[in-house]
């Protein structure tokens, strides 16, 4: 693993900068692999990231979309990752039908659900027997509580390492979420942080003796590169207890 924490001045420059390492990342995988697969994060902070996306000039019919975390609530839902993404970016894009995988959530019982969705990741990369599928690049959010996708501190979805897709547990809610094992096999993991509210966190995180069920992103560990895109407010803390500098 290579890791590197980036400051940035304010999220509107994070975002500009994560636009940028995505659409490298996509064109690299495209010129390497002849395909590019994404897991997406939810939540307010990568919105912009995704309208911006929304703009650019990419080899859509190359490009397969999946999500690393769901709320079990209908597309329709205002609080459907799907629905945002399909809202701000994916209707506005000439992408496949057949290239945008989202968590089902239409099904009585979301332990189902997540075995569906463990067999269509499966399916898709025909990974060889044994082996976890290798995502090209993973988007990921962090809570102010250090949960990253569906994985809340002190829940059972943390000890899942058998699995690809597991029932995450918010307050009782039932969420779909990746598992750590996949999270960590991508080839370009991106954590997007944004807010004050974010600094103990992070603190916790990236301290030496921290406590990974009560924070659970220190958990990500991925093979691959991993990039800590922050904004002033949630690096500040980081920047002044380490040897950081923030990015111009």
């Amino acid at each position: 693993m290579t890791q590197e924490v980036l400051v940035y001045p304010d999220k509107q420059v994070l975002v500009e900068a994560a636009f940028t390492l995505i659409v490298e990342r996509i064109h690299e995988a495209v010129s390497q692999r002849q395909s590019c697969s994404i897991a997406l994060s939810g939540g307010s902070t990568p919105q912009p990231l995704y309208a911006a996306l929304a703009l650019a000039d990419l080899p859509w019919d190359q490009i397969h979309i999946f999500w690393g975390d769901e709320r079990y609530v209908p597309a329709s839902h205002p609080d459907s990752n799907y629905g945002m993404t399909k809202k701000v970016w994916l209707d506005l894009v000439p992408i496949p039908a057949e290239n945008v995988h989202p968590m089902p959530t239409d099904l009585a019982d979301p332990q189902i659900a997540a075995v569906d969705y463990d067999r269509q990741i499966v399916a898709h990369f025909e990974p060889a027997a044994g082996s976890i599928p290798v995502f090209d690049i993973v988007l990921l959010g962090m809570g102010d509580d250090g949960h990253t996708a569906s994985l809340f501190p002190h829940t059972a979805a943390l000890l899942v390492l058998d699995r690809l897709v597991t029932v995450g547990d918010k307050d009782g809610q039932p969420r779909l979420t990746f598992t750590f094992p996949l999270i960590n096999q991508a080839r370009s993991t991106i954590f997007l942080v944004s807010g004050a509210s974010k600094q103990t966190a992070l603190a916790e995180v990236f301290s030496p003796t921290g406590d990974a069920t009560a924070y659970p992103s220190r958990q990500v560990q991925p093979q691959g590169e991993l990039l800590w895109l922050l904004d002033a407010a949630a690096g500040d803390g980081l920047v002044r207890s380490t040897a950081l500098k923030p990015n111009p």
